[in-house]
């Protein structure tokens, strides 16, 4: 069993799902499961219906419009019938998202962004799956939120492996192409949950361990995994080999190619990931595996923008201590920030934030009860693994630095 898993950036338009049945016929579809995120910048589309639903409802209905319209054009492009049964497929979609829209009474603006977000998957899959079949590759389409069993812990939700391990062994037919969704799952109570933004890798990380998987494949429109975003960085290095251990502190420092949960799964039972470009599909890509390190070794660079840095101070010049910085933990889980850099001394204690879920706030005000407290809003945090002096340099250049903190194989900067 392999399982593909094709990003939004894959399947943005009619030519890039073409790609998509190219790369299967090329790499063989054999006892495949392709996993399938929204198409192109749907999910920042939908999250803007969801802004408009709680702000501004005179608006929503043309958002809704916007996403129909944009998914009715990639339709029109690869079905010539227009009676086509998909069209009729993904209306039913969207009827549901307007039902649910038009009904709904909860005031939990997570909830109803995941009961919201995953239509895009739903939208996305539908259509690929019916264009397989008009080209003759036969499919079967899979509702993901039949499988992947959470918890109710909206926008992030935690995996209930051992239910997901046995519907997806019992249920799943792995003899046949398989179509399925990334990102979402459901909870219990068969409310629809996310697994994270970027969380379609987890998903196909989740088959994978569940189905003793030969390979994992992460199709991308960049050849395989850099050294650098592109968008941000000048001149980035293809990484040709990364081990696990590696590929998880990448991750976990924001490396946008691979999501964080994605590899710890995969690395238990020691199942291979490769990261490919589906403009090449036949290139070796970067192989993510046990053993070699990093291939070549080079520095890695990896910006988070939209951070918060808050700093705090003790209003009397005591230490911050044990008893301080564990209030200060169970604040930050409280509000659910994600922390990404601490830094502390006798009376003063840093941290780096993603304020994901819009609580700083809250935070800040809770906080100023106890310290004094100052923060910086839309700083960018810096990681270079493997660092040398001229990358510090490099990177340094033309920025106001507020934070900086070196370990052996890691520095990471806060810059305004």
């Amino acid at each position: 069993m392999k399982v593909f898993k094709f990003g939004g950036a894959s399947v943005k338009d009619a030519n890039g799902i073409k790609k998509l049945v190219q790369t299967l016929k090329k790499v063989g579809y054999k006892n495949t499961l392709v996993v399938v995120s929204a198409m192109g910048k749907t999910t920042n589309a939908i999250e803007n219906i969801i802004d408009k639903y709680f702000n501004n409802k005179e608006e929503l209905q043309s958002a809704i419009q916007d996403v129909k319209k944009f998914h009715n054009a990639i339709l029109i492009d690869l079905f010539e019938n227009e009676n086509h049964n998909v069209y009729h497929q993904v209306a039913k979609i969207f009827s549901e998202l307007d039902v649910f829209l038009s009904k709904n009474k909860s005031p939990d603006y997570n909830f109803v962004y995941d009961q919201t977000i995953g239509y895009g998957e739903l939208v996305s899959t539908t259509i690929i799956s019916a264009y397989l079949d008009y080209v003759g590759l036969k499919n079967n389409w899979l509702d993901v939120r039949d499988y992947i069993k959470t918890d109710n812990y909206y926008r992030r939700a935690n995996v209930n492996w051992e239910t997901t391990q046995k519907l997806i062994t019992s249920q799943l037919d792995t003899k046949v192409l398989n179509i399925t969704q990334g990102f979402i799952g459901s909870d219990a109570n068969n409310f629809v949950t996310t697994l994270g933004r970027e969380g379609s890798d987890y998903t196909a990380a989740i088959f994978a361990y569940c189905l003793n998987a030969e390979s994992v494949t992460i199709w991308k429109d960049v050849p395989g995994v850099l050294n650098a975003d592109p968008r941000y960085f000048e001149n980035p290095q293809l990484l040709h080999k990364i081990s696990y251990r590696e590929a998880i502190e990448l991750a976990f420092y924001g490396a946008s190619v691979i999501h964080p949960k994605t590899l710890q799964p995969l690395q238990r039972k020691e199942i291979p990931l490769y990261v490919k470009s589906f403009l090449n599909p036949e290139a070796s890509g970067t192989e993510v595996s046990k053993g070699v390190g990093l291939e070549p070794h080079v520095p890695c660079f990896i910006v988070k923008k939209n951070q918060v840095l808050i700093s705090l101070s003790s209003l009397d010049f005591s230490y911050i201590v044990e008893e301080n910085i564990s209030e200060i933990f169970s604040l930050l889980h409280l509000y659910k920030m994600k922390v990404d850099v601490i830094q502390n001394s006798a009376i003063s204690f840093s941290v780096c934030v993603d304020n994901i879920y819009n609580n700083l706030d809250k935070l800040l005000q809770h906080l100023k009860a106890k310290f004094r407290v100052t923060y910086n809003e839309n700083v960018s945090l810096y990681t270079i693994r493997h660092y040398n002096d001229s990358a510090i340099r490099q990177l340094e250049q033309d920025k106001t630095v507020l934070l900086k903190q070196l370990t052996q194989a890691t520095v990471q900067i806060v810059v305004k």
